[in-house]
């Protein structure tokens, strides 16, 4: 098995975006045992010893993200590389229930308690970039990744080249994202020519200073979702916009408010 994860983060790691963390779970990975052991005697039943193992250390989250990459280099390994394995000894490995799954959303004095704290002398692509954030459903990753040649106001839509799945996406903008963009300076290449750092540095003040420390900046991406929803925006339509290729995924980051759909639900028996 350790001979696989190897070959695996010389061939196929380098080539991802998340290639720095995937690189630091498989070699620690191999430090465990259990990759001494010969593929045609690794079972289901030794990988899901390796999971209990790990849940006393860490939380189910990580160890979902770490089998997921493990799942992924058995899966390589069958269909690309030939080896001779009659199943993916993973899938048979029951993942943890993800414990960290967020369904925070902002709350109206969460609006104006930020709107406050921005008033004081703080970054100043903050409030720009938040409310991007909300109007479009982008990471931060994809914020800082916006360059102006790939935005067209007249279309109106965002054209994102680095995204976290690998897949360029385009995006619809509403009139709220216009605005947003059609008031900023033009600084250089990037819409926003800050570091990632930066950003996250700036974002740890402003919920202090806001009360808010509960909130985090992917927050906005779950706030973004469910409105998109409650706007009436369609499965496929959200999809388009947030860049979820997989229905499940995309249900985790939905949050309506009750309230929403008994509003729709007035509108619906009334007409």
């Amino acid at each position: 098995m350790g001979d696989l994860i190897r070959r695996y983060l010389d061939e196929v790691v380098p080539r991802k975006r998340s290639a720095k963390n995937e690189a630091a779970v498989l070699r620690a990975f191999l430090r465990h045992p259990v990759t001494q052991v010969a593929l045609s005697k690794l079972t289901s039943a030794q990988l899901a010893a390796y999971r209990d193992e790990r849940l006393t250390v860490v939380k189910g989250a990580t160890v979902r993200r770490e089998f997921v990459i493990l799942r992924h280099c058995f899966e390589t390994a069958k269909g690309e590389w030939s080896v001779p394995l009659r199943t993916n000894p993973l899938k048979a490995v029951r993942l943890p229930s993800d414990s960290n799954a967020r369904d925070r959303r902002l709350q109206q004095n969460d609006g104006e308690g930020l709107m406050k704290a921005m008033s004081t002398p703080s970054a100043w692509y903050l409030r720009p970039l938040i409310a991007l954030a909300i109007e479009t459903g982008m990471r931060r990753g994809e914020l800082l990744s916006i360059r102006w040649k790939d935005v067209d106001l007249t279309a109106p839509t965002i054209r994102i080249l680095k995204t976290k799945n690998g897949h360029p996406r385009t995006i619809p903008l509403t009139p709220k994202a216009i605005e947003v963009l059609s008031s900023l300076e033009r600084k250089g290449d990037r819409v926003f020519p800050v570091t990632p750092n930066a950003v996250r540095l700036a974002w740890e003040r402003l919920r202090r200073r806001a009360g808010l420390e509960d909130l985090r900046l992917h927050d906005l991406r779950h706030e973004a979702v469910s409105r998109f929803f409650e706007y009436g925006l369609t499965v496929p339509e959200v999809a388009l916009i947030s860049g979820h290729r997989d229905p499940r995924m995309l249900s985790r980051y939905t949050h309506l408010r009750p309230e929403k759909v008994a509003e729709k639900l007035a509108k619906a028996t009334l007409s």
